[in-house]
């Protein structure tokens, strides 16, 4: 017995070294899209959008070993909260790589278009903090930190603000370039901040494996789909939606 929950912990390790792995991929797809659309560096887009595969397949291969642990070990308590953050957290990090990805896709939209110094001032912060809330909820679980993935909440607030200044912007400025590329900088506004609510849904899932509390059903939540559906009181959505990828520009 003590040699089988040895191998499970072992494999419990792996997985949640995988998962700080494909985070590290994730968050780096965020400064990439920042520099790719400010640069209008098309072949920069076009690598990103190719290396979002490379994610899939690791978010792929760490959902299938969780799933085969949970059958094959039936574990409870902790380790079972464990795996269910894990699994969680994998389908997180995923949906934050898409939309990072979906900035890429704007980028290339629009990469004839000169941004105004306002607008590259708001995208450069927008990322900026988006990066941070993510690598912040990768501390919380490394860490185990309820403490920390409580404050997210709190610390996304900044970029929600920035968030609605860049809006603002748009409106301001948009006889500068027109009603498409206004529309599809709105996009992009839009997602970076669901990266931050990404990184703040996270957040509530370290509270649970740490202390075993779930959010409160029917408790506020900042968490909607691209077309404005809600999701169900903070739990997540199964982990085959897609519902953060609609690039309704088309790729």
């Amino acid at each position: 017995m003590d040699d089988v929950r040895h191998t499970f912990h072992q494999h419990l390790r792996e997985v949640e070294t995988d998962i700080v792995r494909l985070a590290a991929m994730a968050t780096e797809t965020i400064p990439r899209a920042t520099a790719a659309l400010l640069d209008r560096d098309l072949p920069a887009t076009q690598q990103l959008i190719d290396d979002d595969d490379e994610i899939d397949v690791l978010t792929h291969d760490i959902e299938e070993r969780i799933y085969d642990l949970i059958v094959r070990q039936g574990p409870v308590a902790s380790d079972l909260r464990t795996l269910l953050t894990s699994l969680w957290m994998t389908s997180e990090i995923e949906r934050s790589a898409d939309l990072a990805t979906n900035i890429a896709k704007g980028a290339r939209r629009i990469y004839d278009i000169e941004l105004n110094p306002v607008a590259r001032g708001l995208i450069s912060q927008m990322s900026e903090e988006a990066t941070r809330l993510f690598r912040l909820a990768i501390e919380a679980y490394v860490e185990r930190d309820a403490g920390l993935a409580a404050a997210l909440d709190d610390i996304d607030d900044r970029l929600d603000q920035l968030h609605s200044e860049f809006i603002q912007s748009l409106f301001e400025h948009q006889s500068d370039s027109g009603l498409q590329p206004a529309v599809q900088l709105a996009l992009i506004g839009r997602y970076y901040e669901r990266i931050g609510d990404h990184a703040v849904n996270m957040g509530e899932r370290v509270g649970y494996m740490v202390t075993g509390s779930l959010p409160e059903a029917g408790a506020p939540t900042d968490e909607h789909d691209e077309a404005g559906a809600e999701t169900d009181g903070g739990r997540p959505r199964a982990v085959e939606s897609n519902a953060d990828d609609p690039d309704p520009a088309g790729s």
